[in-house]
């Protein structure tokens, strides 16, 4: 187990999230689903002072058990576990035919078969979740949809921590009074799928500087801001609009220990404010990425696209040969928009020493705003 120097934590510059879960700096890593998050970078963040998370909703349960030891051989401190709340799959032929009329062709520049339709298309949810409820995960935060009462009383029997994904007011309140403790406010900036599980997404692109007051004050819970953050300006921010904490994924998605393609990060270090775009050809829900060639071509073809998680895994063999080859034109490239600024840090950073200078900056902002007033 990783020994680690003794975390700084000042009564004025905390909040209750970071004392509930003695953390230096009010920090949860972004828990990135779709290859970046390990082990490794889980334990490393937590290690560091963070709040490391384990992007659980890809895992089979026996999976999440083996990754959730792993963390716990690398680090005694706090760490979380987010899954997607999902119902199974069951699309019909001409569904499936349909989008692998699209996908195929794709493919075939790897020189992959034709696709065809799955015994199962996502693992089991309500598996993955007895399984985090049996590991006694300390916090298991959810995605896509609404947990109902009597799991999270269940979890709050484990001793877990419990938060919900919200993208506008309406699924805050929600989340609450299903007895969520906390709400991941997710803006309209942040990278990868979209939370939003009542209304339409496109109409729930609300920026985060919008929604988080907003949350904070319909709510009465715990909120952390999530999207575009990616320095200490960003944290100090997103606490004066009233979060206790922020969750960043992009910050981290190009570290040392994350495990996504060369290619990928480069694409990340290299991108520009406007970037990214909001699609759900990829995966058949809506998420942001950096723009590509699949992207375009699969948008192209947007009468194609089957529902997630039925899109997502007919054009996962497709992107698992991109990964293998480090081809960036064929990978769903999630990025938030703050990717850019990535640029400011020194490439191939661990996420420990990116907490580190979290820490150092959040702190300078702090001291800086003092002196002025």
């Amino acid at each position: 187990m990783s020994s680690v120097p003794a975390l700084r934590t000042s009564p004025e510059s905390s909040t209750p999230f970071s004392r509930r879960f003695g953390l230096r700096l009010p920090l949860v890593q972004g828990p990135m689903a779709g290859g970046p998050t390990t082990p490794a970078l889980v334990a490393a963040v937590s290690n560091a002072g963070g709040l490391g998370f384990l992007a659980g909703a890809a895992l089979a349960p026996e999976k999440i058990a083996s990754e959730v030891a792993a963390i716990r051989a690398l680090s005694d401190k706090p760490f979380g576990v987010n899954l997607f709340v999902l119902d199974a799959a069951n699309p019909n032929e001409a569904t499936v035919r349909r989008a692998l009329e699209a996908v195929d062709p794709l493919a075939a520049h790897f020189g992959l078969p034709p696709g065809a339709a799955l015994a199962r298309y996502a693992p089991d949810f309500r598996a993955q979740l007895d399984t985090v409820i049996e590991l006694r995960v300390p916090v298991v935060s959810f995605t896509f949809g609404l947990l109902p009462a009597a799991d999270v009383v269940r979890l709050h029997a484990a001793g877990s921590y419990v938060m919900g994904t919200a993208t506008h007011v309406a699924e805050g309140l929600a989340w609450r009074d299903a007895g969520a403790d906390a709400i991941v406010a997710q803006g309209a900036e942040a990278g990868g799928h979209r939370g939003t599980f009542i209304g339409e997404a496109p109409h729930a692109l609300v920026g985060t500087m919008a929604l988080v007051p907003q949350l904070v004050d319909a709510v009465g819970l715990p909120v952390l801001a999530a999207g575009g953050i990616m320095d200490g300006r960003g944290i100090v921010a997103a606490l004066a609009l009233g979060a206790q904490g922020v969750q960043m994924g992009t910050a981290f998605l190009g570290c040392a220990e994350s495990a996504i393609p060369a290619d990928w990060k480069a694409r990340l270090r290299a991108s520009t404010d406007t970037a990214t775009s909001v699609t759900r050809a990829i995966t058949g829900r809506h998420a942001r990425g950096i723009r590509n060639r699949l992207m375009q071509q699969l948008e192209a073809r947007h009468e194609t696209v089957a529902p997630y998680p039925v899109q997502n895994a007919l054009t996962q063999p497709l992107r698992q040969r991109a990964a293998r080859e480090n081809d960036g034109d064929y990978l769903s490239l999630w990025s938030g928009q703050g990717a850019p600024l990535s640029r400011t840090r020194d490439d191939g950073l661990g996420a420990g020493q990116i907490v580190e200078a979290l820490d150092a900056e959040w702190r300078a902002v702090l001291c800086k705003l003092s002196h002025a007033s």
